[in-house]
């Protein structure tokens, strides 16, 4: 059925990949490359926008090209609130998850009565009609974007310092995976894949597939906002950029690198895509050509994408 397999391996391997990612502050302040700190945060966030997208595509099978739309959606409500005075992370964080899931049931109710490439143009309509709504609306900055007047704050957690909301977003992104990799494996995660591989089937024996596709759907929406709520409070800005197509298509790129599919596929392809950037970015001019060779090269060559390499893909029996 292709149902994604779980394996000690995996997990061995994400406990030590997360035991490394709790000791990387530790180590870039003794090198005196706290700089980094802030970028892997970056990592860490888009790795959680990623992963969301990966749900609803690769466990749910439904190419969404306006996903970005609730990832800005999520970081505009946390710079709106922060303006009216409301900066606590357990109200605004909620609230721009709930902003989220409300935009995505709207959507998704309405793009999930078409199929194949008319889903794909329809979500990709309604992402570009709320992009440009805030570009039109100057009260939230138009083109420029809001800029957030103070980062949340979370408890005793001082997340104004870089190195506390690297953990906090790294704490976030390994309970989401988490909470995934059981989902996979719940009835409900049983059923959403069973639909990817053959809808007309699970829809022929009685399964209500329109709402078990809408239901993931949102689900990814909610995570999505949750993500865009992490990444205003690291980068000061709500852009309406991160509503655009082209963010959409970054996240895409970020799953087909890492594995369309598979539990860990957005986050390697999150770290391989901006790390990628920044060293290329360092070393040659034209650095795009060289990840646009990587992908080219993981699409002809590693169809589980890298994640797959390592045999953390989505089995496809």
């Amino acid at each position: 059925m292709g149902f994604y397999e779980s394996s000690k391996r995996r997990r061995g391997a994400a406990a030590l990949t997360l035991v490394a990612l709790v000791a990387l502050p530790s180590l870039l302040q003794a090198i005196d490359q706290d700089f980094y700190i802030s970028l892997v945060s970056r990592v860490l966030i888009f790795a959680l926008a990623a992963t969301s997208l990966n749900l609803v595509i690769g466990f749910g099978g439904m190419v969404s090209f306006g996903h970005a739309v609730f990832f800005g959606a999520g970081a505009y409500c946390v710079a709106l609130l922060a303006e009216s005075g409301v900066v606590s992370a357990a109200l605004a964080w909620p609230l721009a998850m709930a902003v989220a899931t409300l935009l995505a049931l709207v959507i998704g109710a309405i793009s999930l009565r078409t199929r194949g490439g008319y889903f794909i143009m329809i979500t990709l309509a309604f992402a570009q009609m709320v992009f440009y709504l805030l570009v039109s609306l100057k009260a939230w900055g138009g083109d420029d974007g809001l800029s957030l007047v103070q980062r949340s704050t979370f408890g005793l957690v001082d997340l104004s310092d870089d190195t506390s909301f690297y953990f906090v977003a790294l704490a976030i992104l390994a309970a989401v995976l988490a909470a995934l990799d059981r989902l996979a494996h719940s009835r409900f995660g049983r059923v959403i894949q069973s639909i990817r591989e053959n809808e007309t089937r699970m829809e022929a024996i009685g399964y209500p597939v329109f709402a078990y596709k809408l239901c993931c759907f949102v689900i990814g929406g909610a995570l999505a906002g949750l993500a865009g709520a992490l990444l205003v409070n690291q980068s000061g800005l709500a852009s309406p950029n991160l509503l655009h197509w082209m963010q959409s298509g970054t996240l895409m790129v970020m799953i087909v690198l890492g594995g369309v599919g598979s539990v860990y596929g957005g986050v390697v392809g999150a770290a391989v895509l901006l790390l990628g950037e920044e060293i290329l970015a360092e070393l040659v001019p034209h650095w795009q050509i060289g990840l646009g060779l990587l992908l080219l090269a993981v699409v002809l060559w590693a169809p589980l994408g890298i994640a797959g390499l390592f045999g953390w893909g989505r089995n496809r029996e």
